[in-house]
């Protein structure tokens, strides 16, 4: 049987957090065998991003193209696109090829807090690629720039946010609430079976770097595997890896800001 191949579209992060690097680790510790296209180089470590060195869009298309003529993808996560340029040229390939289920992660402020996207790029998820998506899982600032509304503040919130969201024309929706407060972590999937959610015990962390490239190419890696008939399932396996990610993360003790997840906990030698 031919392995399960996941494909990333995203951008660097030389610290290894987050980004491209974050997502062939994920892929590689859930069993997918893990492709990339580059949309962006970044200057960044774990206490923020100094600079960023967007590709053309129309060698992102390039490289997407030429990946796809020879690779079969059986499933696509998207990450940082960085520009409506570049939404505009991914969503083309996208209606062309269908390489698989697609994730798209809409990054648009780092962990940090330093912002990776500009507005034209943010109409653009949101009149664009939207409605070309299989699964969209904003985090609660995400949501409430696609939908231009103040941010959520409670799971009630989540749920309108999630169902909002979900009129732009995407398959599903996964709205992530750990921004929110409480003993748990609490994540919304809005989808044709329904609103249903999820949760987690909230981890106490410095470890969060890469947090939400994780958990969606963690999605992406369990669709790769077994398809996307329903998205809750793949959901929680995302969502059990992660868990496992965070609660290890501090034991790296990589970087002196927001260290990274622990993407092979459970794999590598405690």
């Amino acid at each position: 049987m031919s392995a399960a191949v996941a494909l990333a579209v995203a951008g660097s992060d030389p610290s290894g957090g987050a980004g491209i690097q974050a997502d062939l680790k994920t892929f590689s510790a859930l069993g997918a065998y893990g492709t990339a296209v580059l949309t962006a180089l970044t200057a960044q470590n774990t206490r923020g991003v100094t600079g960023v060195h967007p590709v053309p869009a129309e060698f992102v298309a390039h490289q997407l193209r030429t990946l796809l003529d020879d690779v079969e993808v059986h499933a696509t996560k998207l990450g940082m696109l960085g520009s409506a340029e570049v939404v505009h040229a991914v969503t083309e390939v996208l209606v062309e090829r269908r390489p698989g289920p697609v994730v798209c992660d809409p990054v648009m402020v780092a962990t940090s807090g330093d912002r990776l996207i500009d507005a034209d790029a943010v109409d653009a998820v949101r009149s664009v690629l939207a409605p070309v998506t299989d699964l969209i899982t904003p985090n609660v600032p995400e949501a409430a720039a696609l939908l231009d509304r103040a941010p959520a503040t409670d799971e009630d919130g989540l749920v309108e946010h999630a169902l909002a969201l979900l009129e732009l024309g995407c398959g599903a929706v996964l709205l992530k609430g750990g921004h929110l407060d409480g003993a748990e972590s609490v994540d919304v999937l809005a989808d044709r079976h329904g609103v249903r959610t999820t949760r987690r015990p909230r981890v106490s962390t410095s470890a969060t770097h890469g947090t939400g490239c994780t958990l969606s190419s963690a999605v992406a890696a369990l669709a790769a595997h077994h398809g996307a008939d329903d998205w809750l399932p793949l959901v929680d396996g995302a969502r059990d890896y992660l868990q496992h990610a965070l609660v290890a993360g501090e034991g790296l003790a990589v970087g002196s800001g927001h260290g990274p997840v622990h993407h092979f906990a459970g794999i590598w030698p405690a």
